[in-house]
């Protein structure tokens, strides 16, 4: 279990990479894809179980990556606010959207530099732990 979830975390950094890619040569493309948050049931709860997923699994590989502790408490924090917004009415999810995506396309581009710092973080946090774990 541990290297499936290593792969599909390295996976999950290279989507955030290559997202951060798209922010900067297609940005209308990377709207499309930001304003579509939360804009449905469906859409919701599909971003919310990736979420619960990519949580899950960092918690899971912590113990073997590069700094354990701050990925497992990332991991706890991404499960956790995950569990809120499932347990909440996708309408409410959706309008708090309205409020935040206009200012984080405003500001794409620096978000899409701290997409590319977790992205690049993820990828190299689970690196050295795996090299770690073969070592003993």
């Amino acid at each position: 279990m541990n290297p499936v979830a290593g792969a599909i975390l390295v996976a999950f950094g290279l989507f955030l990479v290559g997202l951060t890619v798209v922010v900067f040569v297609k940005p209308a493309v990377a709207e499309c894809f930001f304003m579509s948050f939360a804009s449905s049931a469906r859409i919701h709860y599909t971003e919310q179980i990736i979420r619960l997923l990519i949580g899950a699994l960092l918690i899971i590989r912590s113990g073997a990556m590069w700094q354990p502790k701050v990925f497992w408490l990332v991991g706890w924090a991404i499960v956790v606010s995950s569990l809120v917004l499932i347990l909440t009415p996708w309408q409410w999810h959706d309008r708090l959207g309205e409020e935040v995506r206009p200012m984080l396309i405003r500001h794409m581009k620096l978000f899409a530099v701290g997409l590319l710092a977790f992205g690049v973080l993820l990828i190299y946090g689970v690196g050295p732990g795996e090299s770690r774990h073969l070592q003993h």
